[in-house]
């Protein structure tokens, strides 16, 4: 994710109440904002982060604070998430033709039209939902795995796609997804990421506090799979 970011500088850093952006010469790159109570802290420079170059930003990526990490995401994604000719639209939620259980990581909006029966885990349950702490229960032996991009964030997800098995269809979804190719390496098939079409309007929505689906007006829900 973090390999082949360049070395040219990037532009604006913002970090939002949900969602952290940063400027790249060819794409805006965001990440979900971690909260205080997950460990984020500001650091020493804070304020010095716009202009350092992608590839120092990115990789902030491996931080051990998740207000760094968060950053260093966007930056990655801000590289990798350009628009390309193998990008088709999506939003990796579609349900697929084949039998089997399907697991998400992380409550999105409409779930229940788009993939009806899935189990759903979320670190803050809510009546339709199993806690996160049930994953090793549940993901294993599942058809599809569909997790939420978040995961990169508050460093869950390689022990996600652990618990996956060979044969498990694994889709990483939201904003916040690298549509970088070397993540397929790692086991996943599909990835559902946001391509940004109108940076003011992205960088505006971020600095008010915006959802996902309040910015997604200033850009396009898209996805990428291997070359076949």
């Amino acid at each position: 994710m973090t390999a082949g970011v360049p070395d040219l500088p990037s532009g604006r850093v913002v970090v939002g109440f949900n969602w952290t952006a940063v400027e790249g010469s060819a794409a805006i790159g965001f990440a979900a904002t971690p909260a205080r109570a997950d460990g984020a802290a500001t650091t020493p420079q804070t304020g010095s982060y716009g202009g350092r170059a992608l590839s120092e930003l990115a990789a902030l990526a491996r931080s051990a604070n998740p207000y760094e990490r968060a950053i260093g995401i966007a930056a990655a994604n801000a590289h990798w998430n350009a628009d390309a000719a193998d990008l088709a639209d999506g939003d990796g939620l579609a349900d697929a033709s084949s039998g089997g259980r399907t697991v998400v990581v992380g409550r999105f909006p409409g779930l229940d039209v788009k993939l009806p029966g899935a189990v759903v885990l979320e670190r803050h349950p809510g009546p339709d939902d199993l806690p996160a702490d049930r994953a090793p229960e549940v993901i294993p032996g599942c058809a599809r795995l569909v997790i939420t991009a978040s995961t990169l964030v508050n460093g869950t997800v390689d022990g996600l796609l652990a618990l996956a098995g060979p044969g498990t269809e694994i889709t990483l979804v939201g904003p916040g997804t690298p549509l970088c190719p070397g993540l397929f390496r790692i086991g996943i098939s599909r990835l559902a990421g946001f391509l940004a079409t109108d940076r003011e309007g992205c960088i505006k929505a971020v600095m008010e506090g915006a959802g996902a689906r309040a910015f997604r007006r200033h850009g396009r829900a898209v996805l990428r799979q291997p070359a076949s």
